[in-house]
């Protein structure tokens, strides 16, 4: 099943869940528009009958949250969130998207840049940041001597694609927040890049990235600076000189140790 039918499944079901269907089998066809107000149910049949039942799980049943910090707390490197993160079973996510995105980079380099969710391209790659806001991080990057294979490690709040590139739902931020905040225990960089404001809402509790942006922080027990999105500043070009100004002062930043 790919990720269009599954989604178009997943919304017909809960139609039905909501409009009170609570079983696929009965014994006769019922118009439910004649039932009246009270009806006699049927008697039992004498021997039993294999039904196949369709219900909704109840909300709260399983605490996501807490299962997601449980594997987290469980890898003892990279690899091994890596692993986690494969096997985790609430995240439907997974389900409509190509590949787990979990990092490129250098692991262990002094900065941690840490972005929103993966695009088309990241999810065909199984990287963070290869298409064209990939390719203008890189230029930045460069623009202050930094770059993936030795001086920067990168990853994002959410590791699988969202349908149609929507942006994360809270509820998905929440349950992936232990995974993040495990990668970057383990990745230990001297620094963050806080990129976008789902990412600033994941790890700095706040949104408004026009207004935090540039303003030096902590995250996660490390100093950490919210910046523009590279695919916002595509759309916006007159913002590269804000972005420009906080590249200046993340290299000052670790020219200072």
């Amino acid at each position: 099943m790919d990720s269009a039918e599954y989604h178009s499944a997943l919304s017909a079901l809960t139609w039905q869940i909501e409009l009170g269907v609570d079983t696929c089998i009965a014994d006769e066809p019922i118009n439910r528009y004649e039932v009246p107000a009270k009806v006699e149910k049927p008697a039992a049949p004498a021997a039993p009958v294999a039904a196949v039942a369709v219900v909704a799980a109840p909300v709260g049943e399983v605490d996501v949250v807490a299962a997601a910090r449980a594997a987290a707390a469980g890898a003892q490197d990279l690899e091994g969130l890596r692993a986690a993160l494969e096997a985790f079973p609430h995240c439907e996510l997974k389900l409509g998207a190509r590949n787990l995105v979990f990092s490129d980079g250098a692991p262990g380099a002094r900065v941690m840049i840490v972005g929103e969710a993966p695009g088309r391209d990241e999810d065909r790659e199984g990287r963070p940041f290869v298409g064209r806001a990939g390719q203008l991080l890189d230029k930045m990057l460069a623009a202050i001597d930094l770059n993936r294979d030795s001086s920067v490690y990168i990853t994002n709040v959410l590791p699988w694609r969202p349908p149609q590139n929507r942006d994360p739902k809270p509820e998905e931020i929440a349950m992936m927040q232990p995974f993040l905040q495990r990668h970057i225990a383990l990745a230990a960089p001297d620094v963050l890049v806080v990129v976008g404001n789902h990412a600033c809402q994941a790890l700095l509790g706040k949104r408004g990235i026009t207004r935090l942006r540039g303003d030096w922080t902590t995250a996660e027990g490390k100093p950490a600076i919210p910046m523009f999105h590279p695919a916002y500043l595509l759309r916006n070009p007159a913002a590269k000189r804000e972005a420009w100004a906080d590249l200046l002062a993340l290299k000052a930043r670790l020219a200072d140790g």
